[in-house]
């Protein structure tokens, strides 16, 4: 495997000499103003916590690798508070913002956490009394009002900033990712400095392929930096390259006026929102109209670039889609549109370094090559293993997870079973822990025909299940502007008849023990607030699973088609 060149650190102190006046990070505060940081302010404001971390630290006799916790959404403090971590010796504990206070507390307690940075939140409120008594707490300044906590500013401002350049050993812990619990508690997966760095200038080397050297890099921060997603392949990968400028997005609400501002020329998402931004097209224009007018010369590349426009993605030179499987179809269409769209595959125990796509070595469907340093191989039983130059160094507290996650011979047993193409790409056939028997005994993989439902405009979300049923059954989640009219007679006859075409589509794609007896529309919509999503957006199979249970009975006595949850 390949190490780094040079740790993290070393990027921000050679990116504070050489680049002080550069700006980094731009910050939108309410009432549509904008804080820019450049990199001396980033790095001065780091160096000032970094002495009151470590004063923290000494006070209370706390070991080297202290941990330290930050919840809060995408922030400027919240890069800030990372390196001034990094600096006063402890190692970063991020949690996901919109965590329930009883994973807010299972975190906070599991790690050990010494100190807790609250930042830009929804839910504080519903959240505090997860945070076990006693422990210190620092506000970011985008804090919601009345927390009664110290702030950032008031501390950086009467405290000296930390001198000179003070190292971590590479197999230093630099951050404790907790999982998103899609399947169960959160683990703790731990990355050394050697390996996190590793992974962010793999990642950096490769962007910087894709979209040029001396290409202008602007990104948008908005997919939760306490997933790894976001925290490698934009905070990592920016702290390497340090000529990256990253733009914050303020609020829902706002997303579209942050994304115009930012004009990225990098942009990455996860499949369902990649689908929204799709379906908003198909909102404003229907998308057999903008079929045909694609299809005509030149008429059709300035229609596309329109289309590119509206979207606040004119600029991009390269994009991303990466958490989970994406539609070939869905690719294939942002392509039409001119959009350079590439499917990656990565987890959280490689730092997202593992595969993906890029300028001739791609296709819809496939999640690309190895990254640099990257070997793979399949199992007998067609699991995905891997060693990645971003490998975690374990779980925390968990050495049974460590034991049975590794083969003899140091891959790491991802659980998602793939094949390779001729041309060595790779291609994700579903998860080995997902796969269910049906009453006619063979197994069913749900993801790729989740896919294939997914992949319709009345569609947003579905699950695939049927376990010891007859056959299977999928749930549909109507896209979010036909939800509200759902009950309505002729929407659900109009809703109904093209999700009985659908149903009958991917039936005839698929082999025979595979195929569903029905498709139901979801009551109610499938949320991160009721559980029925990670923080990341993806389903909770046994949590939907469960709420589905009663009705199975009365949906396969039914024999339609088509059922109303």
């Amino acid at each position: 495997m390949i190490g780094p060149r040079k740790l993290l650190l070393d990027h921000l102190y050679a990116h504070e000499k050489a680049q002080a006046g550069r700006v980094f990070l731009t910050q939108p505060l309410a009432g549509g103003t904008v804080v820019n940081h450049t990199w001396g302010q980033v790095m001065d404001q780091a160096r000032r916590m970094a002495t009151h971390l470590r004063g923290e630290f000494a006070a209370r006799g706390l070991a080297p690798g202290a941990r330290v916790a930050i919840l809060s959404k995408n922030c400027a403090q919240f890069i800030m508070a990372e390196i001034a971590i990094w600096m006063a010796g402890g190692t970063t504990v991020a949690i996901f913002p919109t965590e329930t206070a009883e994973t807010v507390n299972y975190v906070l307690t599991h790690s050990e956490a010494s100190l807790l940075f609250v930042g830009k939140l929804d839910g504080w409120a519903q959240q505090r009394p997860g945070v076990p008594a006693g422990l210190p707490c620092v506000a970011f300044d985008l804090a919601p009002a009345g927390h009664g906590l110290p702030t950032w500013s008031s501390i950086t401002q009467g405290t000296a900033p930390l001198a000179g350049e003070p190292a971590r050993a590479p197999q230093d812990l630099a951050v404790l990712m907790y999982t998103s619990g899609s399947t169960g508690t959160p683990k703790g997966v731990m990355h050394s400095f050697e390996r996190f760095s590793a992974a962010a200038e793999g990642i950096q080397a490769y962007l910087r392929s894709q979209i040029g050297q001396d290409a202008d890099c602007r990104v948008l921060s908005y997919l939760p930096l306490s997933h790894i997603f976001e925290r490698a392949w934009i905070e990592s990968a920016a702290l390497v390259d340090g000529r990256t400028h990253i733009f914050f997005a303020e609020a829902l609400d706002t997303f579209l006026a942050d994304l115009q501002r930012a004009r990225p020329t990098l942009f990455i998402s996860v499949p369902r929102l990649w689908l929204k931004f799709q379906q908003g097209v198909f909102a404003k224009m229907p998308a057999a109209k903008l079929d045909r007018l694609l299809k005509i010369p030149l008429l059709g590349r300035l229609v596309a670039r329109k289309v590119r426009a509206g979207l606040g993605l004119d600029q991009v030179l390269m994009a991303g889609s990466g958490s989970a499987p994406i539609p070939p179809d869905l690719i294939a269409w942002y392509r039409r549109i001119g959009l350079p769209l590439y499917e990656g595959y990565g987890m959280t125990e490689d730092c997202a370094y593992s595969f993906t796509s890029k300028e001739g070595h791609n296709a819809p469907g496939y999640v690309g090559v190895a990254l640099a340093g990257v070997q793979a191989k399949l199992s007998p039983e067609g699991e995905i293993l891997i060693k990645s130059p971003g490998q975690l160094v374990g779980y925390y507290k968990r050495p049974d997870l460590d034991a049975e996650s590794f083969t003899a011979d140091g891959f790491f047993r991802t659980g998602d079973l793939g094949a390779f193409n001729a041309q060595g790409l790779l291609q994700l056939t579903g998860r080995a822990k997902e796969l269910f028997k049906t009453a006619k005994g063979k197994y069913v993989a749900p993801a790729p025909i989740e896919n294939r439902l997914n992949a319709h405009p009345m569609v947003e979300l579905s699950l695939v299940s049927g376990v010891g049923q007859s056959m299977a059954f999928g749930v549909v989640l109507l896209h979010e502007t036909l939800r509200p009219r759902q009950h309505e007679p002729a929407l659900r006859a109009e809703v109904g008849a093209q999700l009985a075409q659908l149903l009958d589509r991917v039936n005839a794609s698929l082999a025979e023990h595979e195929r569903l007896q029905m498709l139901v529309v979801a009551r109610e919509p499938w949320s991160i607030e009721n559980g029925c999503l990670t923080p990341t957006m993806k389903i909770r199979r046994n949590r939907i699973e469960k709420l589905l249970q009663p009705e199975l009975e009365r949906w396969y006595a039914d024999r339609q088609k088509v059922l109303w949850q």
